[in-house]
């Protein structure tokens, strides 16, 4: 039976595939299981210090859940919740949108339609790169759904809120050049340069202290809300250890050394 989800190790990025390309990567309760198992393995690997997701084929990230799954499993009375925020209790949770604490940088390599669920596991990560012929979208409500792997929220704080709402509540999508100039995207590139272009962001990952990249990803995600002598006053897990780390001291010792730092993520 073919993987559902390709997943390859290679010089501290962890790269995965949605490799359902016959149906544009749709998210079936497969995928998402195997997708669980992937999310735990870079979690817990410490040669691990990125990932990049995409998914197979040149048309699409993925389009979202598979709805025809759905539909056959709700017919043959096999959906024992009606669907709605959050995954808990499903296969594969929790699933990246719900993996709050997940500290390694994530990059979404969109190299089509990211819609539905798709645009949610796009949005859940660290940085999107995109082909300048992509579309992004959710179109839950034009299906009596809601985007409930964190959209309504995650869009709703990385758009205005009423270019989010827009978009929300109507399906309507959004280009790439669209999602550039609105600052949701970091990249939005020719397909021929789109490896080049998410080499070049992992090339600058990975010459920064990984205990750094997660310290300061945990405390921007975590203080987003609150107010700012809160921010400053709050204790960050991630920088408690970077701030005791040997890379905390390598890095000023190799710029007094005029050499590049060699860091071991501790």
């Amino acid at each position: 039976m073919t993987e559902r989800v390709l997943y390859e190790r290679k010089d501290k990025v962890a790269y995965v595939t949605l490799n359902r390309p016959e149906v544009l990567n749709a998210l079936d309760l497969r995928t998402h299981e195997e997708l669980a198992e992937i999310w735990d393995d870079i979690e817990r690997d410490d040669d691990i210090w990125a990932g990049v997701i995409t998914g197979a084929g040149d048309r699409a990230f993925s389009v979202g859940q598979d709805l025809k799954e759905l539909h056959a499993r709700t017919e043959a009375g096999l959906v024992d919740r009606p669907s709605t925020f959050g995954s808990r209790g499903a296969p594969g949770w929790p699933r990246l949108t719900e993996r709050f604490d997940f500290a390694k940088p994530l990059i979404a390599r969109v190299n089509g339609y990211a819609l539905g669920g798709g645009f949610e596991l796009a949005l859940a990560c660290d940085l999107i790169i995109a082909v300048d012929t992509a579309e992004f979208g959710l179109p839950e409500a034009r299906l009596g759904l809601i985007p409930g792997a964190g959209g309504v929220f995650r869009l709703t704080r990385q758009l205005p809120y009423r270019t989010a709402l827009g978009h929300l509540i109507t399906g309507r999508r959004l280009t790439a050049p669209q999602a550039l100039a609105y600052g949701l995207i970091n990249a939005a590139v020719p397909a021929a340069d789109l490896d080049a272009t998410i080499d070049s962001w992992l090339s600058d990952l990975l010459a920064c202290a990984p205990l750094s990249v997660r310290a300061i990803k945990q405390a921007a995600a975590t203080s987003t809300t609150l107010p700012l002598p809160q921010a400053f006053a709050t204790r960050y897990p991630w920088e408690e250890i970077r701030m005791h780390s040997a890379d905390a001291r390598e890095g000023p010792r190799a710029f007094n050394e005029k050499r590049p730092p060699r860091w071991q993520a501790r």
